[in-house]
């Protein structure tokens, strides 16, 4: 499948990424600045990304939600994780209620 293909190129690059020099490489950049200004750059990209489709342009909205899940990879990488925790997720709960999982996760 060509996503998960993608996906896992990405994820190689990312970690390749841990070892490059900061100012030669953007992802090393950001974890070199640590956390906050990973969490802060998912920030400005899930605005944009609203922004994008509030707009009407969906090639905008493609473009901004591929530097969201870009970013959103970059924070998964600097915590450890991976885009294959996140699809596990998403495999445990496929055929689960949203509304049911969402209730499950509260605590008692």
């Amino acid at each position: 499948m060509i996503s998960a293909e993608i996906l896992e190129r990405l994820s190689q690059t990312l970690a390749e990424r841990r070892q490059a020099d900061p100012s030669s490489s953007y992802v090393a950049k950001l974890y070199s600045k640590g956390q906050e200004a990973i969490l802060k750059k998912v920030g400005e990209e899930a605005v944009e990304t609203i922004m994008a489709a509030k707009d009407g342009d969906k090639l905008h909205l493609v473009r901004e939600v591929a530097d969201l899940w870009f970013h959103t990879l970059v924070l998964l990488a600097h915590e450890g994780l991976s885009s294959e925790d996140v699809l596990a997720e998403l495999a445990r709960r496929e055929g689960i209620s949203g509304i049911e999982e969402k209730a499950a996760r509260k605590p008692a």
